[in-house]
């Protein structure tokens, strides 16, 4: 009929392009907290049931976990998926106890729960009042502990607020 109408490759297209901007926002943040607490950094953020690593760094040395950018994890296991989940009205593989906790602290922790051995810390970055990534670290059990938010929580929740300032000083000015 001669009309055109808008398909769902935009919407692929818009997300890669999010996706960007929220890697190159963050990577600052990511080397900042990588380098506070000696431990591998991401960001991630959900892509359908899914979660995508959407930048991550590792430090020079030591042991570490490795997380590929561009890899897609589930969503049933590790802090950042409870974060992602959190505040979230759709079903999840976590329990109700467990994400009220997440949502009263304001961070989540894993412990062997993704991969046997490591443990990670993950916060909520939030934009337009919805969770939009989660700004995580993660690494061996023995240095994180088996109650690594304790000790890294606050240093990771400070990243993921910092990436949200970041984002938002971005879409001001664009």
């Amino acid at each position: 009929q001669g009309r055109y109408t808008i398909g769902p490759r935009v919407a692929e297209l818009a997300a890669a392009a999010s996706g960007e901007r929220l890697r190159a926002v963050a990577l600052p943040t990511l080397r900042r907290l990588r380098d506070l607490t000696g431990e591998s950094a991401q960001i991630y953020r959900r892509q359908g049931s899914q979660r995508l690593c959407v930048a991550s760094v590792e430090p020079a040395t030591g042991l570490r976990d490795t997380v590929p950018e561009g890899i897609r994890l589930t969503m049933s296991a590790g802090s950042a998926a409870q974060v992602l989940s959190a505040w979230e009205k759709s079903r999840c593989d976590f329990s109700a106890a467990q994400l009220q906790t997440v949502r009263k602290r304001g961070w989540a922790e894993s412990v062997g729960e993704r991969e046997p051995g490591v443990a990670s810390v993950s916060a909520p970055v939030w934009s337009a009042r919805r969770v939009v990534a989660a700004v995580s670290i993660s690494g061996p059990i023995d240095r994180l502990s088996r109650k690594p938010g304790r000790t890294f929580g606050p240093a990771v929740v400070e990243a993921a607020e910092q990436v949200q300032h970041d984002l938002a000083s971005v879409r001001a000015t664009s």
